[in-house]
């Protein structure tokens, strides 16, 4: 969804620089390949609050090929950590495959199930994060929202991808195909739930197709 004209979006777009270092070829092949990563906006936007927040402990919920994980892993301190989530044994491979040629796969943990099951028993466990990162089943956020907040350390950072479903998410209820709807719903009833929290600064920018910045006090 374009905010701005398209002229002044290509132009930002070629201001954009890559992705740091290692992951320029690991990002360009992904782009090329159609596959499901941040687009280079909110990789840029990311990296950015990494840079200034410096996160120890991540959460990641929707894993893909590991391009996420492996940005955050660029801003880690000393002794910091990535937990990621992903059911799919196919893109989990295929990230075990970009951690290894990376050599981080000693800060990144795969769990490798649905976050349904995962993130309960983290929640369980008492785990904390710095910063949690949701791009996984757009209709799954307001599901796993209160997990996601209990486990949100004091002071730390909630961002989630893809919230403004390509404009959709303004539609009117009868333009929504009925496929969708449940998704439609679900996602204006997350984003309804996470503006009106206490105790937390929330706010969505349209970087990207949306993206929800939750702070919590």
């Amino acid at each position: 969804m374009k905010r701005i004209d398209d002229r002044l979006a290509d132009y930002l777009d070629g201001l954009a620089p890559p992705a740091p270092g290692r992951l320029r070829d690991f990002q360009q092949a992904a782009y090329d390949e159609g596959l499901p990563i941040i687009s280079r906006d909110v990789a840029n936007f990311l990296s950015v609050m990494l840079a200034a927040k410096r996160p120890r402990n991540i959460l990641e919920i929707g894993c893909a090929v590991g391009f996420s994980a492996a940005l955050f892993a660029e801003f880690l301190p000393e002794g910091g950590a990535i937990t990621t989530i992903d059911r799919y044994e196919y893109m989990i491979n295929r990230a075990k495959e970009n951690f290894a040629s990376l050599g981080i796969e000693d800060k990144v943990r795969i769990i490798e199930e649905c976050a349904s099951i995962a993130l309960p028993r983290l929640a369980e466990q008492g785990a904390r994060f710095d910063f949690i990162f949701m791009d996984c089943g757009k209709g799954q956020y307001l599901r796993f929202f209160p997990y996601c907040l209990e486990m949100l350390a004091s002071g730390g950072l909630l961002v989630a991808d893809d919230v403004l479903q390509n404009g959709d998410i303004a539609l009117d209820w009868a333009e929504i195909t009925r496929r969708q709807r449940t998704t439609y719903k679900n996602m204006r009833d997350f984003l309804a739930a996470a503006m009106a929290l206490e105790g937390c600064y929330s706010s969505i920018l349209p970087i990207g197709d949306g993206l929800l910045l939750v702070a919590k006090e």
